[in-house]
């Protein structure tokens, strides 16, 4: 590994100094290190694309994967296929973040294509934290992600993008079988030009299975941010969608929920919310000694917790 790609890990998987348990450390396009474990293994595809099939095995619990990927330079496209099969009754988390570092005109990029497929009663907590760094021009990180979840499996997925990303665009799929269960916990942090849209996709299709998606963003500068939902209710379900969002500055969001209900017994609710910080909890900071600007970052970084 080179410098830049130890200060990324450092950023977006808590790296210090070396990974327990299996991991794979992609780094401008190529393999850094990998390692599997008793219980999970990590290997190259087979069908030719750039990408990993990892397998965990049923049954296992408390153990975390390490899958980050991280761009060193500019003029970059990393394009990655990685597929996560989940044995029954597993109970793992998956740490998959990405960095991206620019240092000239050249674009820096990854687009990693993720695919989860859960066997019944499996559990996996996703951790996935996105960064930009270094002057260059623009860095840019696609995520795509299809989930499947079979009878009662359960995916938890965790989402921080905080600055210096110049352009992202991300994908969410999702297909629940009965008594499934997706939650996301979506962050994100806007500045100067930025652009950002998220867009989830998710199909309630087995008897009372679930979907919890909630978006958090703030968009300072003249940057512009994007939330696209939708969730299908095919079968008795519940199914829950918000975005809430702080404007600073010129800054700009766009939310479009949207609800489909195709079954009687779907119970679907969304909430969109978009304001600026309210006068009053600048003032309550001020008159503690902080100023406007020490103010604003206080309440926008507990907003984002």
């Amino acid at each position: 590994m080179n410098n830049v790609t130890e200060q990324l890990l450092r950023l977006v998987a808590d790296f210090k100094g070396s990974f327990k348990g299996a991991f794979n450390i992609r780094e401008d396009g190529q393999c850094a290190g990998r390692q599997s474990s008793e219980h999970i293994k990590i290997t190259s595809k087979e069908d030719g694309k750039p990408g990993l099939d990892i397998r965990i095995d049923p049954g296992t619990k408390g153990e975390t994967v390490y899958i980050p990927a991280c761009v060193t330079h500019s003029d970059v496209n990393d394009l990655v296929y990685n597929d996560f099969f989940v044995g029954a009754d597993a109970d793992v988390v998956i740490v998959a973040g990405c960095g991206v570092h620019a240092d000239n005109e050249g674009e820096a990029r990854h687009n990693g294509i993720h695919r989860f497929f859960l066997e019944p009663g499996a559990h996996v907590l996703y951790q996935e934290k996105h960064i930009g760094t270094g002057t260059g021009s623009l860095k840019r990180i696609d995520p795509i992600t299809d989930i499947y979840l079979k009878e009662n499996a359960v995916l938890e997925m965790d989402t921080v993008q905080l600055r210096g990303v110049d352009v992202s665009e991300r994908s969410t799929t999702g297909k629940l079988e009965k008594g499934a269960k997706l939650i996301v916990r979506e962050r994100i942090l806007t500045d100067g030009k930025e652009w950002a849209k998220t867009v989830f996709d998710v199909s309630l299709d087995g008897e009372d299975c679930s979907a919890d998606v909630v978006s958090r963003s703030v968009a300072k500068g003249e940057s512009y941010q994007e939330f696209v939902s939708s969730i299908r209710g095919n079968n008795r379900c519940t199914g829950h969608s918000a975005c809430d969002a702080i404007l600073a500055d010129h800054g700009r969001v766009n939310a479009q929920p949207a609800l489909d209900a195709t079954h009687l017994d779907a119970q679907l609710i969304h909430e969109a919310a978009i304001g600026k910080i309210a006068g009053e909890q600048l003032l309550k900071l001020e008159t503690l000694g902080l100023t406007a600007e020490e103010a604003e970052e206080r309440i926008i970084a507990g907003f984002l917790k």
